[in-house]
């Protein structure tokens, strides 16, 4: 919030050449009083003595003050109005008569319980009486105030003795007041009585000067094009009432614990006007300004301020709001309707908000024609929320929201308050403790180790249209699909998002990639999780910059004709005690049986998939990622823990579902609703499984079942993990021992068109011990190298989609770590290595190029017609042969040998249909630093059969090498 200049007083002053209006003497009303005396108004007096009688004024703005301070109450009477006679019978004293008689030059001062002062329009002359009173006395500004005080008898003033006086029997009660309400207190029965009042309601003397609003008849109106912007005309016969905030309200609003401060806070039509209360901790006062009306609110101690205005409906107002050293000039929070309409609450409740990110969180919005941002919060066990940030210098006390019915959404909008902000949501448990809370719908966060929520919106305008508008044309499981696997803080570290912009998409690019997956990107706490423990699940995380400078680097890979993937973690989270974990006080994200919260491997907890709201925000994260990042695909990770209610636990540790077996019915129903509500809402995107069990239909469409009985989960696409097991399995052993695994590299094929699968090569076979994917080849440096080239080629003709971690491409030797990343050193010219490294990156770069030419390799990936087996079963040759073919049935003829021999002359059956074969690539060649030993020639068929075809051919077959050949 920005200061408002400091204001250069409380009470407010005429302006230059304003003229203050004469008063009228006390002799003056007391003749004119006598002179048009109405017995009827006389006689209607008598049943209340002891209350103060209303005068009618031309202008209709006059108030007489009901009470006044013992120590200046002569002076008092005189400077807000002409103190007037009053009969000892209480008859009326106040006539039509004198009011005509001084309307065309009397404006006065409203004195409104605690309001220190107020401008009013007159009928015939605008001026401001700037006169209040605060504390014991008040001064009068007006010397003709001040001499008609001196003139004017003590006794015409109604004074809390003179009315003990005529009323004995409620001195009493007088004597019990305290200084929180006024001398027209509320009586058990709800009316209101003059000087009486039950106890603990009772009203101090001097409280009673500052509170009690005087009663009067209605004013005419005030004449065309001269009425107030507030109009002061209160009812004719309700009863003012105090406007102080009653003790249950005000204990409950100071704890935090209030579920509708709207309620009482802001302005409220009551008997008497309408009340005007706030809760502004530290001020030295708050002031209600409306239009030309101004009033000063009563200061009823511990940040509250009250004050009853005579008017006759909810004025539009602002809060001049006083702070040592500062004033403030601001809306009032506790004036606005919530901004969260019915539909939002019933779709939440629902658990169907399929854009639940515009409902809750935090939004600088224009609410009501203000500006300001609304927060929007799910707790439903909490018993009070309020919104802490450096707005409020991290103190909520004045800053409670709402409850929203039975949704369990807390709202509150704040005006004044935009984006760059830091907050958090102070939570009060069932038990009455308090935990300041991260926003679980935060799109921005600080950077970590710092946790609060940042207020943000997006202006960014993006450029990928032409991207978007192609990338649905064909299916990922019928389109080429290579994967260049990152971890974007270790990548090249130190780069911002959009420093990585600048050199990321040119390098995939240059490497052929169709795809770059991002290790989790949104918000984590601690570096060493890789991002799979989220705390911020809708917000990139603050180490790389904002969010549009991530929708920047997602831009730039788009114009770079580069898809964007990106591992979503919806298994799990973890434990943070500023976070998701018992957010309310109870258990709420997680499930509420302890076995069930607890993830046994990671020490994590992990959602409660069967509670529609917390099923709600899964769902709609993400749609959010891709609607909100143009974001290509979710790689869902650790599908399996969701899967099985026995993941990881022993007996006993775990209970049946409702039919007897292991399968979490609740995570089955989530994983279907995620993928049919992303592939509804976001054409062109795909969602992939990192599920490591044989579990039937992972990539089934959700409506067809599968002999398990379950529908499909709905995804896209699947790792296939165990042909990475088994192939990584068979390329450690040394060549000599490899035809005892030869089933390792074929039983593949057994399953291969089970589901639609991604051949991963990822980050969890690079780490912890397991060796760099060079590092895992047997032999020397050579051989490990020419391993690693021929597994690649083997690799990308295998059925399946393609993936491969950072430092592979070029032949890492070291686990990858997040704290320095790839080791980029070895491509530097200088390294007398690099030549090798850079061979192995001059491969990757090959393989896509050519693969993405041809559609033999990618078309039919997921139809058994796409694959013809020549030899599988070799294994004493450590050889393996086969046809991958397009929809025309054009082939490609894949061999490799993982032998370190060379074999000539090796003969192997083809299609006879083919009138020649040349290489398409060889992975022995010399500019990958192979040993170059390749079939120059085209290679024509012989009509000799073998291997069950009618024709055959003869290679030569390079030492640890894989061979492509398409038809000449």
């Amino acid at each position: 919030m920005t200061p408002r200049p400091e204001s250069s007083g409380s009470r407010p002053k005429g302006t230059a050449g304003e003229k203050i209006p004469e008063q009228p003497t006390a002799a003056q009303q007391k003749s004119a009083a006598k002179k048009t005396a109405v017995p009827k108004q006389a006689a209607a007096k008598k049943a209340a003595p002891a209350k103060a009688t209303a005068k009618k004024a031309a202008a209709g703005k006059t108030t007489v003050g009901k009470t006044v301070a013992k120590k200046a109450a002569t002076k008092k009477a005189a400077a807000k109005n002409t103190a007037v006679e009053q009969p000892a019978a209480g008859t009326a004293t106040a006539k039509k008569a004198a009011a005509k008689k001084t309307a065309a030059k009397k404006a006065t001062t409203v004195k409104a319980t605690a309001a220190k002062t107020t401008a009013v329009k007159a009928a015939a002359a605008k001026s401001t009486a700037a006169d209040t009173v605060a504390g014991k006395a008040a001064t009068a500004k007006s010397p003709a105030a001040k001499t008609t005080a001196k003139k004017a008898p003590a006794k015409k003033a109604t004074t809390t003795k003179t009315t003990a006086a005529k009323a004995p029997a409620k001195k009493a009660a007088a004597k019990k007041a305290t200084p929180a309400t006024s001398t027209v207190a509320r009586t058990p029965a709800g009316t209101a009585t003059a000087g009486k009042a039950p106890a603990g309601k009772a009203v101090a003397k001097k409280s009673a000067v500052k509170k009690a609003p005087a009663r009067k008849t209605p004013a005419p109106k005030a004449p065309a094009g001269k009425a107030a912007s507030a109009q002061v005309v209160p009812p004719e016969t309700e009863v003012a009432v105090s406007p102080a905030v009653d003790a249950v309200d005000r204990e409950r609003l100071l704890a935090g614990t209030h579920h509708a401060p709207h309620s009482v806070l802001g302005a409220h039509p009551v008997p008497g006007g309408i009340a005007f209360r706030a809760l502004r901790p530290y001020a030295l006062s708050v002031t209600v300004v409306s239009g030309e009306l101004r009033a000063e609110l009563h200061d009823d101690g511990e940040g509250f301020f009250s004050g009853l205005l005579p008017l006759r409906e909810v004025p539009a107002y602002r809060l001049v709001v006083e702070y040592e050293g500062t004033v403030l000039e601001t809306e009032d929070a506790y004036r606005f309707l919530p901004t969260l309409g019915d539909l939002d609450l019933h779709l939440i409740g629902e658990g169907r908000h399929e854009e639940l990110w515009t409902a809750l969180g935090a939004h600088p919005m224009t609410h009501e024609g203000v500006t300001g941002t609304r927060f929007a919060v799910w707790a439903p066990n909490a018993r009070g929320v309020r919104v802490t940030g450096t707005f409020n210098f991290w103190d909520g006390t004045g800053h409670i929201m709402r409850s929203l019915g039975s949704s369990g959404v807390w709202e509150l909008f704040l005006p004044d308050v935009g984006e760059g902000e830091l907050y958090k949501f102070e939570i009060t448990r069932p038990d009455g403790s308090k935990t300041l809370r991260a926003d679980p719908l935060a799109r921005r966060t600080e950077v970590p180790p710092a946790t609060s929520s940042v207020i943000t919106s997006s202006e960014y305008e993006w450029g990928d249209a032409e991207w978007l508008a192609r990338r649905a044309e064909a299916p990922a499981h019928e389109a080429p699909f290579s994967v260049y696997e990152i971890h974007l803080p270790s990548w090249r570290p130190g780069l911002t998002y959009r420093q990585l912009a600048e050199q990321l998409p040119g390098y995939v690019k240059n490497l052929g990639f169709t795809h770059v997956e991002l290790m989790p990107v949104a918000e984590h706490p601690f570096g060493g999780s890789w991002g799979y423990q989220v705390t911020g699940f809708y917000a990139p995380t603050a180490r790389l910059g904002t969010p549009d400078d991530f929708r920047y680097l997602v831009d730039k890979l788009h114009q770079a004709g580069i898809g964007v993937l990106m591992d979503w973690v919806p298994a799990h989270f973890p434990r943070d005690d500023w976070a998701l974990a018992e957010f309310d006080g109870r258990p709420l994200y997680e499930h509420e049986d302890p076995l069930r919260a607890a993830h046994p491997d990671w020490g994590t907890l992990e959602f409660d998939f069967g509670r529609n709201e917390v099923r709600n925000f899964l769902v709609a994260n993400a749609s959010y990622w891709c609607e909100e990042f143009h974001i290509d695909g979710l790689r869902v990770d650790a599908v399996a823990s969701m899967l099985y209610l026995d993941y990881s636990r022993e007996p006993g540790q775990w209970t049946p579902n409702e039919h007897g077996g292991r399968e979490n019915l609740d995570a089955v129903a989530f994983l279907q609703e995620m993928n049919a509500t992303v592939y509804r809402r976001v054409p062109g995107v795909v969602t992939i499984a990192e599920e490591s069990t044989a579990w039937d239909g992972v990539t089934r469409a959700t409506h067809h079942k599968g002999p398990s009985g379950f529908g499909g989960l709905g995804f896209g696409l699947k790792w296939n993990m165990g042909w990475m097991h088994d192939s990584l399995q068979y390329m450690s052993h040394e060549p000599v021992h490899r035809k005892y695994h030869h089933g390792e590299m074929t039983f593949s094929m057994v399953y291969a068109y089970s589901e639609n699968y991604v051949l991963p090569i990822s980050h969890d076979e690079v780490v912890h011990g397991k060796r760099s994917l060079v590092s895992k080849m047997p032999g020397d440096w050579w051989q490990q190298r020419a391993g690693v080239r021929s597994y690649l080629g083997f690799m990308w003709a295998h059925p399946g989609k393609q993936l491969l971690f950072m430092g592979q491409e070029f032949a890492q030797g070291a686990e990858w770590s997040e704290a320095h990343g790839p080791d980029w050193w070895l491509l530097d010219p200088g390294y007398g290595a690099e030549p090798d490294h850079r061979g192995v990156r001059d491969l990757v770069r090959d393989l896509n190029t050519v693969y993405r030419a041809t559609p033999a390799l990618w078309r039919l990936d997921t139809d058994p017609a796409g694959f013809e087996w020549i030899v599988g079963d070799a294994a004493d040759d450590n050889v393996l042969a086969f046809l991958r073919l397009d929809r025309e049935g054009v082939p490609v003829l894949a061999v490799s040998n993982f032998a370190p021999v060379t074999r000539q002359d090796y003969r192997l059956g083809v299609p006879d249909d083919v009138p020649a074969w040349h290489e398409a690539l060889n992975t022995d060649a010399a500019r990958y630093g192979g040993s170059d030993v390749t079939n120059p020639d085209p290679v024509k068929p012989e009509p000799q059969s073998w291997h069950g075809r009618p024709a055959s051919i003869r290679l030569t077959l390079p030492p640890l090498a894989t061979v492509w050949l398409r038809p000449a």
